[in-house]
């Protein structure tokens, strides 16, 4: 592990990549000041925006198509792993709402296996399974596949449901 206060070859190039990386957005603080807020419920919908509920399958269990739009690509080109895990979040939250549970909780933990790339307007589904959901915590699965049947992405879910009023 490096110290403070010596320099360790490439470490310290290493270190200047990954911050020129995740800084080249902005300049100065002051241009990223001046960026207007962006309205309430904004991420949702730039995530969500073009998914297609198909049918609540039965009580807990969901499946939407989804055309995978260019503002989700990544520098790669495919869907961004954390659009997939917005995906995840959203679309199990409302597998929760078809069960009849509250959705206005935080998610807890949740688990995701890339398996596969997903690609500008390539039509995918994702499939929502409530597993199990007691009075405050609830866990389900997502599973996002192409139109082959190819799975490009498994998540398990677990999600802080609320304490119902008594």
């Amino acid at each position: 592990m490096a110290s403070d206060s010596g320099d360790f070859g490439g470490e310290n190039k290493s270190l200047e990549t990954a911050r020129r990386l995740l800084e080249e957005t902005f300049t100065s603080e002051a241009e990223a000041e001046a960026l207007p807020s962006l309205p309430s419920g904004f991420y949702d919908a730039f995530v969500l925006r073009g998914i297609r509920v198909v049918q609540a399958l039965q009580p807990g269990t969901l499946l939407c198509h989804f055309n995978v739009p260019s503002r989700l690509l990544n520098s790669g080109g495919f869907l961004h792993g954390g659009a997939t895990a917005s995906l995840v979040d959203l679309v199990a939250s409302a597998a929760f709402a078809t069960a009849g549970l509250r959705t206005r909780g935080s998610p807890l933990e949740m688990n995701i296996s890339y398996l596969d790339a997903a690609f500008a307007d390539e039509e995918i589904d994702i499939e929502a399974k409530v597993l199990r959901a007691g009075k405050a915590v609830g866990v389900a699965v997502v599973e996002l596949k192409k139109k082959s049947g190819k799975i490009i992405a498994q998540a398990r879910y677990s999600k802080y449901l609320g304490v119902s009023k008594l």
